[in-house]
């Protein structure tokens, strides 16, 4: 009986996301990929479920990972020369939303940025930033296209959808993570991505991979469900603002 279900999923695997636009597999400049190796083997065991172009998104967080978009293009030139060199699609980075952004902002210092501008954004987990608005409002008025990331994460958003319809009014665009629907993350994180879902609320999906455990636990949850019809209230652009072969 178990296989007769299986039969009829639509997806096996995650070739109907095809493009990753979050990630942290470059090596040695966060919390995600130590070595290099370790980006190739997370490179691979990603597209082995159906992943075949990766975007590059590691922090950018003063305090803690003071990366730069110099520091981020040597990471990703060291990747450049492997044996997936044909899945890479490029890199940016995901920037904690606090005085330094800001201040990157106002001078006009160019941003590492995905294609066409979409610049990649989160906030601490615990508490909104003060900042969020301003930020939205002023990455647009320099021509930048705001992304917010995961906000099925952020602790001051669940049970507060309208908060985050807010954001998405003012032009931001939401990304969902794939391990929140699994509940990798917690209960609440689960609910309050299947309440974004719901409401058609999601954008963009993105693995945000950071190590072998991320990948084990797709690899386990995507034999066991297939994440695909989740998302039929919304329209997941992660193909058509990313896939540079169809620009």
């Amino acid at each position: 009986m178990l296989n007769i279900f299986r039969a009829k999923r639509k997806f096996q695997n995650l070739e109907w996301m095809q493009i990753d636009m979050h990630s942290h597999i470059l090596p040695n400049l966060d919390d995600g990929a130590a070595t290099l190796e370790d980006s190739l083997q997370l490179i691979e065991r990603l597209n082995g479920l159906g992943i075949r172009k990766f975007f590059f998104t590691p922090h950018i967080f003063q305090g803690m990972y003071p990366n730069t978009p110099a520091r981020i293009a040597s990471a990703y030139e060291s990747i450049l020369n492997s044996r997936y060199a044909d899945t890479l699609g490029g890199y940016a980075a995901e920037y904690m939303v606090d005085t330094y952004f800001d201040g990157l902002i106002q001078k006009g210092d160019p941003l590492a940025t995905l294609p066409d501008n979409h610049v990649l954004i989160e906030m601490s987990y615990i508490q909104e930033s003060s900042l969020i608005e301003k930020v939205i409002f002023d990455l647009q008025m320099n021509g930048y296209r705001p992304i917010l990331a995961h906000p099925e994460r952020y602790v001051f958003y669940h049970g507060n959808l309208k908060a985050v319809k807010r954001l998405r009014e003012l032009g931001c665009l939401l990304q969902l993570n794939l391990l929140s629907l699994y509940g990798y993350y917690g209960p609440n994180e689960r609910k309050a991505a299947k309440q974004l879902t719901e409401k058609g609320l999601v954008d963009l999906v993105g693995s945000d991979v950071h190590h072998m455990r991320h990948i084990k636990a797709l690899e386990h949850w995507i034999g066991k469900e297939d994440l695909w019809p989740s998302f039929k209230q919304c329209n997941l652009q992660n193909q058509a603002l990313f896939d540079m072969t169809h620009a």
